[in-house]
């Protein structure tokens, strides 16, 4: 190839990129005509604009439009001119592909309170957000708001609240799933609660895991319910069971509610998380079990209609297979023993539940609590019951 020859490949690859960074004539001829036109006349081009064959060049033009509003939003906020722009020109962009126009529309959609702009936009932000947590982490918030409102009594929007969701089934985002749970449990209107239903169901991912974000975030009566949706799940496994369990014991234990609905769920969540690990041998969970067992410890002391979630919490300890169960249960059976000791009384459920954890447990730190049975004044069954539970301590 001589000189000439590539002189000649430069000159034509030089024109062609002149010309290819020209703007469009169609999308020139919108910019101008709308700086120079009057309020309404802005409508009437951006309105014009939408219904073009092929809008894929006119993204920019778009921006500028949503640009005005956000300049000129307190100025004309009284002119109704300004909210049709804003939601013709959310709305279009999101049919141009035009990308770069999402910061943009995600501050007009957080800035508006009129229902036409906000589902617009929710319908291009639907579009152009896939793959932006910003995006999904505003929209998620937007939902998580109206479900507050929801609660409280008020009444959300729900042309907006529709159009969030659709907007967040098509995004398929795995932290919308709490948001969207919660939307599926509110009291709207039927058609809502099944659409939030039907987003989730379109959100792939690992569902023990959005369960547990919901144990996490959600209210008490929907961390409840989460729970309960995990332990009757057929496809759960043993260990997804055991995590979503060990998720919500530790929750439960760091909630006090004042409400006597939220009181009542989260004791719920609480005794039957404890429950649930009891049954797996969930050993990962033992030091929430020991902190759940002295919480137990001390509300039985205080109302004895508590006795059965005593016995649960020790049961629990003595599924736990670890020396810090252990030793909470010897430290027991040493309190049962004195006030045998003291008061000739005792409570045989609950002694034969420490008793028989601790043979469970099999760990050598009860031998002398269990030995010393033999000295008091117990009746046989129970000093049958401290040598079987010696005969099976490690060494």
């Amino acid at each position: 190839m001589n000189k000439r020859t590539i002189s000649l490949f430069a000159a034509v690859f030089a024109l062609h990129s002149l010309f290819a960074q020209e703007p469009d004539p169609l999308l020139l001829s919108y910019e101008r005509d709308f700086a120079k036109a009057s309020l309404d006349g802005k409508l009437a081009i951006v309105g014009k604009a939408a219904v073009e064959k092929d809008t894929s060049s006119l993204g920019p033009f778009y921006v500028q439009a949503l640009d005005f509003v956000l300049r000129n939003v307190d100025l004309l906020k009284d002119e109704s001119a300004l909210g049709s722009i804003a939601a013709a020109a959310s709305g279009a962009v999101g049919d141009s592909g035009y990308a770069e126009a999402l910061p943009m529309l995600r501050r007009v959609f957080m800035s508006s309170r009129d229902t036409a702009v906000r589902v617009a936009s929710l319908h291009s932000l639907a579009i152009l957000g896939k793959g932006d947590s910003q995006v999904v982490e505003t929209l998620n918030q937007f939902l998580a708001n109206q479900n507050n409102l929801q609660r409280a009594g008020l009444s959300p929007d729900q042309q907006s609240l529709s159009a969030c969701i659709a907007a967040l089934a098509s995004l398929g985002d795995a932290s919308s799933y709490s948001s969207l749970f919660a939307a599926m449990l509110a009291d709207y209107p039927q058609e809502i609660r099944l659409q939030a239903e039907e987003a989730m169901r379109s959100i792939r991912g690992d569902f023990k895991k959005f369960l547990v974000e919901v144990v996490k975030k959600n209210p008490p009566l929907e961390k409840l319910t989460a729970f309960r949706a995990g332990m009757e799940n057929p496809a759960f496994s043993a260990a997804d069971r055991g995590e979503l369990a060990e998720a919500s014991l530790s929750i439960s234990l760091g909630l006090i509610p004042t409400q006597k609905p939220e009181l009542d769920a989260i004791a719920d969540l609480r005794y039957s998380a404890v429950r649930e690990l009891t049954s797996l041998r969930w050993t990962r969970a033992t030091t929430l079990a020991v902190k759940h067992f002295y919480r137990v410890q001390t509300d039985y002391a205080k109302d004895k209609e508590l006795k059965d979630r005593f016995i649960d919490a020790i049961l629990c300890l003595g599924a736990m297979g670890s020396s810090e169960a252990a030793q909470a249960l010897s430290l027991q059976l040493g309190l049962l023993n004195a006030d045998m000791e003291r008061s000739k009384t005792f409570d045989q459920e609950i002694l034969l539940a420490v008793i028989g954890a601790l043979g469970d447990l099999g760990d050598k730190v009860a031998f002398d609590y269990l030995l010393y049975i033999g000295y008091l004044n117990y009746p046989d069954s129970i000093k049958a019951a401290a040598r079987e539970a010696l005969n099976r301590l490690k060494w």
